[in-house]
């Protein structure tokens, strides 16, 4: 048995060639919660008749799934597994999505396996992994520009199969919440009659995966959807705005505004409508942000960036047309 060490967040099997089943039983022994055994078993058959299933580890971040590389020797493959729990339409969601894109261009995993009754999906590995605490946050800002506009480019014959934004349960009017909500709501036909193009519904940092400082895919499309730009324009610029200050939001959009052959939306209103969207949920994101490294953004820190920045919004509100 090997003994590798562990990053922040992970957690790690290293076993020899044993079946899944044993590999389930192994980390149950273990106290730690590892990936379906039937999926390990699809995963070491993709692999190929000779393959053997060398190590697991789950990986940090993310509050609404587990998630677990596996790699298998003889030969050497990795696959992740999306687990959800018991009743979560999520993994049926993401299957269709991930089926939908096919790959989008190397940008999204490949759908491997979804589980019959969805409570997990394989798919395949993008290379590198997320990272959230760059040391050029402006580079970072630049290149999710580039890439949400190439998302948001996405020919609309793949978007076909997918659901609209507004089919949501949140995708309404009434689930909107805080002080935002009011002037949103008034231009809530602006949203809802805007172009539609391929939305990722949570577009953020944590969502993206890196290599050597490049930005090498997006993952977690279990919402997404037919939808306005303005809605990952806003929420990603919501996120950089917590994480590094207004500055960094506005590089990342005037990134996307000079690669988008389309007209941007109205950026205050794009940031009113996440501000709205997020207004009772953002201290649930403390996880997210503490397991990827960001563990100074307490749920008291979150509220309080949230308030400042949706008050700023609402201020240029009152001079400026949207």
């Amino acid at each position: 048995m090997l003994r590798p060490s562990l990053r922040a967040g992970e957690s790690l099997y290293v076993v020899a060639a044993l079946p899944g089943r044993w590999l389930a039983l192994y980390a149950r022994l273990m106290r730690d919660p590892a990936p379906p055994s039937a999926a390990i078993d699809q995963a070491a058959a993709l692999a190929g008749p000779d393959a053997t299933v060398r190590r697991m580890r789950a990986l940090a971040g993310g509050t609404h799934a587990r998630t677990y590389l596996i790699q298998t020797a003889n030969p050497e493959r990795e696959f992740i597994v999306r687990q959800f729990a018991p009743g979560d339409d999520a993994a049926g969601r993401e299957a269709r999505v991930l089926a939908a894109l096919d790959g989008l261009d190397g940008l999204a995993p490949q759908l491997l396996v979804a589980h019959p009754y969805g409570s997990w999906i394989l798919i395949s590995r993008l290379p590198g992994a997320a990272n959230i605490t760059p040391r050029d946050p402006s580079a970072v800002a630049r290149q999710l520009g580039e890439t949400l506009a190439r998302i948001h480019a996405t020919v609309r014959q793949r978007l076909a199969g997918l659901p609209s934004v507004f089919d949501r349960p949140e995708g309404s009017p009434a689930e909107l919440s805080g002080p935002a909500a009011s002037i949103v709501a008034a231009r809530w036909e602006t949203l809802a009659s805007a172009q539609t193009v391929l939305t990722h519904y949570d577009f953020w940092l944590g969502n993206t995966v890196w290599q050597d400082g490049t930005l090498t895919g997006v993952v977690d499309w279990t919402g997404g959807a037919r939808g306005p730009r303005a809605c990952d324009l806003g929420w990603c610029r919501l996120d950089l705005y917590l994480l590094y200050g207004e500055s960094i939001a506005d590089a990342f959009l005037r990134s996307y505004q000079a690669v988008s052959r389309s007209a941007s939306p109205d950026s205050l209103l794009c940031d009113l409508w996440a501000a709205a969207r997020s207004h009772q949920i953002v201290e649930s994101w403390v996880p997210n942000y503490r397991d990827l490294g960001r563990a100074d953004l307490t749920a008291r820190v979150l509220r309080k960036r949230h308030t400042t920045w949706t008050r700023h919004l609402i201020e240029r509100s009152t001079t400026t047309a949207i």
